[in-house]
């Protein structure tokens, strides 16, 4: 005999781990480890702050999806149009920047796995067209399969490879090296760039929403707030713990040694995946080499369906009109073109400046933060949802701090740059 809460649990659960996915990508493999290998343990508690003040912003477009039906950008239209055409526009001017990033990221340990020398420009143009395919014919289902594996692979490696880094014990410092100043301009720069993908960047809270609905849609099945929520949590909690691991790894095993992350994306995979590998055994390559790319070309999926059923939503939107469902679809394969030949084009020009790549995308990702904060926090306390599924008062608190922790970063941000 079926369980009924197991079955409901298994046709809730979805969104979360796409969530999961896309955080633990760039922030995660990228940033957290350049936090660990460049200043030790010292960057965690600006980590773990990132994950917290963040929570309930994300948490809201979950929330609001269950409590309405709609997605959270719905929500914005409600706003006023004025408040649909800045997240178009935000979604616009950050999207290209995102997406190239992951992508160059994610070709970069593509060549480190199959040995591929040269450039990766084609082999990122190569990635790219791949994920618009896999999404072009399996939508959400397909998307939905292959990140629970790519997940499930993903959360052993990095367990393994965290366990092994511990038994083993941290890397020695050489005589010669100075830990570098946290308050620097240089290191609040990138603390900054660092938070802004923690876990991930804030405007992509709407993506939950849309995940959620369209996980109801494949089910049949409208989970209650509980269960959306556990489902939602759970993503989250795994995100934050494996940010820990992977800073804790890149502490242990590079914090002191004197060498530097390189910028290209393939040289930078490789530096990585023999970070790991000297450090756990050679035996681990073929482990650590696979895990690293399931991470990021799930990541990179996961990008790509994201912006394109954003872009999607907006545009019906704009045109007051729902479209029956082939129309929808050509909206969202077009979408998809666009994200991907906009994408290789920021490639093209700033591909061999990965690091660079990757903070003025994060950078962006934060600076555009408080905004949406603000935002989801009026649409789940005002009239548009029953005031049963309000958030609670410690939640309310949070976000209060949430926004004047984000607002006062990216204040502070513009300050750096103008003096």
């Amino acid at each position: 005999m079926q369980n009924p809460k197991l079955d409901h649990f298994l046709k809730t659960l979805g969104p979360g781990i796409l969530f999961a996915s896309t955080a633990i990508g760039v922030s995660h493999l990228v940033q957290s480890t350049r936090a660990g290998a460049d200043f030790g343990f010292a960057l965690i508690p600006f980590v773990l702050a990132a994950n917290l003040f963040k929570y309930p912003f994300f948490e809201y477009g979950s929330r609001y999806a269950n409590a309405t039906g709609e997605s959270i950008i719905d929500g914005y239209k409600r706003i006023g149009t004025w408040m649909l055409g800045l997240y178009f526009l935000i979604t616009l001017g950050s999207m290209f920047f995102v997406a190239a990033a992951v992508g160059a990221v994610t070709a970069g340990f593509l060549q480190n796995l199959f040995g591929i020398s040269g450039s990766g420009m084609w082999g990122t143009g190569g990635l790219f067209a791949l994920c618009v395919g896999i999404l072009m014919l399996g939508r959400y289902k397909i998307l939905d399969s292959m990140i629970k594996l790519i997940g499930a692979v993903l959360l052993l490696s990095t367990l393994l490879a965290f366990i092994l880094a511990l038994s083993k014990g941290g890397n020695v410092p050489v005589e010669t090296f100075v830990a570098p100043d946290i308050w620097s301009n240089e290191s609040i720069l990138f603390i900054i760039a660092l938070m802004g993908w923690m876990p991930t960047a804030v405007d992509l809270s709407a993506w939950n929403s849309l995940w959620t609905i369209a996980r109801i849609r494949q089910t049949g099945y409208h989970p209650t707030m509980k269960e959306t929520l556990f489902d939602f949590n759970f993503g989250y909690l795994v995100s934050t713990g494996l940010s820990m691991c992977f800073v804790t790894l890149g502490a242990y095993m590079m914090f002191g040694s004197g060498d530097e992350l390189p910028d290209s994306s393939s040289a930078f995979a490789n530096s990585v995946v023999e970070m790991f590998t000297s450090h756990v055994g050679d035996w681990s390559f073929i482990i650590i080499a696979a895990s690293s790319f399931a991470i990021m070309f799930g990541t990179c999926i996961a990008i790509f369906d994201g912006y394109a059923r954003s872009l999607q939503r907006i545009v019906e939107l704009i045109s007051a009109d729902q479209g029956k469902s082939n129309e929808r679809k050509s909206v969202y394969t077009w979408t998809l073109v666009v994200v991907g030949i906009g994408s290789f084009g920021v490639v093209f020009f700033l591909g061999s400046k990965l690091k660079e790549l990757v903070d003025l995308a994060t950078t962006i990702s934060f600076l555009i933060a408080p905004v949406i904060a603000v935002v989801n926090f009026r649409l789940v306390i005002g009239n548009q949802i029953n005031p049963k599924h309000h958030p609670p008062l410690w939640l309310k608190a949070l976000s209060w701090m949430g926004i004047l922790f984000l607002t006062g970063f990216a204040l502070y941000f513009a300050w750096l740059k103008l003096t």
